[in-house]
């Protein structure tokens, strides 16, 4: 198999890096070859995080290049919008349409872009979901990424079972229950 290139981005304490570690697993379950990398920005202060996945027969860095991604996860619209030139002609970009201010914006410095969504899809193939509102009516608003997650399981090799094993493996023991509900969200919301 061809190696398939994923971008997970987002803003510090939006789970990136754990959706990133349940991709590894799914990958590596599934007899792959796998890295990963991580770049921080000011991951604690809500600055950019980027989490790379790549995963394949073999697989020689883990750098994702421009024009690479098969599929960029979006944690926000403003992360989707920055890190959209990474996706190659025929990827797709999965976003939650969601919108938190980064420090320049807070504090007036600069403007938060209108119709990000909307420029977008002008360019490429854009998923977009309220995963936030969708995970509060499930009572939980962190397990927001599992929703955007199982939007993303369509677009990738691994039956729904697979998905399912390793979220268990991988998310604290007392929030498996509402993790695997958030990702079936997002999966049924893809179809």
């Amino acid at each position: 198999m061809a190696v398939k290139n994923i971008m997970i981005v987002g803003v510090g304490g939006q789970g990136t890096l754990l959706t990133s570690r349940i991709l590894g697993g799914l990958a590596i379950a599934g007899g792959y070859d796998v890295k990963l990398s991580e770049v921080h920005g000011m991951a604690q202060r809500g600055g950019s995080v980027v989490t790379f996945v790549r995963y394949g027969d073999k697989v020689a860095e883990p750098i994702v290049e421009e024009g690479q991604a098969d599929v960029i996860i979006a944690f926000e619209r403003l992360e989707a919008l920055r890190y959209a030139h990474f996706l190659k002609k025929d990827g797709v970009l999965i976003v939650n349409d969601w919108r938190i201010d980064p420090m320049p914006v807070v504090i007036g410095a600069a403007q938060y872009p209108e119709n990000i969504l909307e420029e977008l899809q002008k360019e490429y193939k854009v998923y977009k979901a309220d995963a936030t509102g969708e995970s509060k009516k499930l009572g939980n608003p962190k397990v927001f990424n599992m929703i955007v997650l199982g939007i993303a399981a369509q677009h990738m090799d691994f039956t729904k079972e697979q998905w399912y094993e390793v979220i268990e493996k991988t998310v604290p023991p007392k929030t498996i229950e509402i993790n695997r509900k958030a990702f079936e969200v997002g999966y049924s919301i893809a179809q």
